[in-house]
Order: structure tokens, then sequence, then C-alpha cells
């Protein structure tokens, strides 16, 4: 395992960086899409209502939407006035349009449109100006705060890629692929950032292929030391599961 690392030194992954691994992840989710048996696209996911279709309906919209600036206007309105009219956060309501709107896609269809679209989802963000990326939003769930645009494109947009792709394993019950140069990398950043959301010093062994040892000094440079896997660290973090007491109930956004 490699060094452990201080996160407190650890800043954010970069656009380039984001965007190489955004690519990486829908191959990766592709892939796996396209083995599945029929019965599979039916299994319940970790998401509320969602099984495995719909849960990659809602992915192939976001996709469809980082692709064309036409279509994520169009959700975007879709959205806002679904809230007005019902209320809940944006990002349901949003999830909820892209999920509707494509309800009669078979399977094959879902992937071959995804398949399609992929390539231009990461090549029209990749190319998203800095100027645009650091306007700032509100957002209501499942954090209350204002995120700059940039933070949804590049870390938002990368984990929720990351995070279905592992609700899709767990349905499945199927392995899910893990490499340290790839999801390593997203744990790492999940872990950062966690320690930027409570301030707390702490010292994480994260046991697995996507793993790492981490810690933040504390003004006696100790802390409590936690251990779990990789993978269950952030779906707790998520909310897939019940958090433990402590700086687990961190909420970190995926």
């Amino acid at each position: 395992m490699p060094n452990p690392i201080d996160v407190s030194t650890h800043g954010p992954l970069s656009h380039t960086e984001a965007m190489r691994l955004q690519g990486v992840e829908l191959d990766r989710a592709i892939g796996v899409l396209r083995s599945l048996t029929a019965d599979e696209w039916h299994t319940p996911t970790d998401c509320p209502e969602w099984d495995v279709r719909r849960m990659y309906l809602h992915v192939l919209g976001a996709c469809e939407a980082g692709a064309s600036f036409k279509e994520n206007v169009h959700q975007m309105v879709g959205a806002m006035q679904h809230r007005r009219a019902n209320g809940g956060p944006l990002e349901a309501a949003l999830s909820g349009i892209q999920v509707r709107e494509r309800a009669a896609l078979t399977p094959e269809q879902l992937v071959e449109r995804l398949s399609a679209v992929a390539p231009r989802t990461v090549a029209q963000r990749t190319k998203m100006p800095s100027l645009v990326r650091r306007l700032s939003m509100k957002v209501d769930g499942p954090v209350v705060e204002r995120w700059a645009l940039g933070y949804l494109i590049d870390t938002i947009y990368l984990r929720d890629l990351w995070m279905h792709r592992v609700d899709l394993a767990m349905a499945t019950r199927r392995p899910v692929e893990l490499t340290a140069d790839h999801d390593r990398i997203i744990v790492a950043d999940v872990v950062a950032e966690w320690f930027r959301r409570h301030r707390t010093a702490f010292a994480l062994t994260l046991s697995g292929p996507a793993g790492g040892d981490y810690f933040a000094p504390g003004p006696d440079r100790t802390a409590e030391p936690l251990e779990l896997d990789a993978v269950e660290f952030c779906r707790v973090l998520a909310g897939r599961c019940p958090a433990p007491d402590g700086l687990l109930e961190t909420v970190v956004p995926f």
C-alpha cells in the first residue's frame, strides 16, 4: 500500500484529470451494461424506486445534457417547473425528468445511446471555459450550499458515474472493477473532501484495490484510527448505508 497521504494538503482533482477519469468510468460502465442479462436490468438498486435500467436512464439523461446545451436547458427548465409545482430538491426533479423522458427505451437502445453520447459528453465538459466553470449555483440536496459549476462538472458528475457503477455491482452481485490507477484516485478525492467538511484530525485505513492510508494531523498530531473497505467508506458517506457515529456521519455529495 502507498505511503500515508496527508489530505490536509490534498487539493481537488484538476479539470483535466477529472475529464480523463470520466472517460474511463463511462467505458467501464458501458462494458458492464453490455453483459447484463434481461433479469439483471430489472434488479432493484440502493437508489429508491430505481432498478438498474431506470438508474442508467438517469445516467444517460445526464450524459445527453452534458453533450448538448439545448438538452441541458430543456432538462433544467423542466426540473425547475416540476419543483415549483411539487416541491422537493432540484436534483430529484432533474433525475425524474431524465428517467421519465427515456422510459420507453429498451436496455439495448439505452446502451447504444449511452455508447454514442459518452465521448461527446466528455468532450463538451472538457471544453467548458474556466470562466463558466467559476460561476456558482445553489443546490438543495444532499447538502444545502453553493457550488462552483466546475465542481459539479468535474467532481459530482464523476462521483455520480462511479457510485452508480458500484450500485450496479451491488444490485447484480457482480464484482466491481477496481484499480489503483483509477478508483484509488476517485476515493482519495472523496477522503480529502470529507476532511475539508469535518476539519477534524483523523487516521484512516481503507482496504481493497481502491484503498490507501490517509490522515490529517491535529494539534497533538494524533487521532483515533478508522478502518474499513474503500468502497464501503464511500457508500456510507453517500448515504447508501447507515453511518456509524462520529466523523463518518459527515455527508459528502456524490
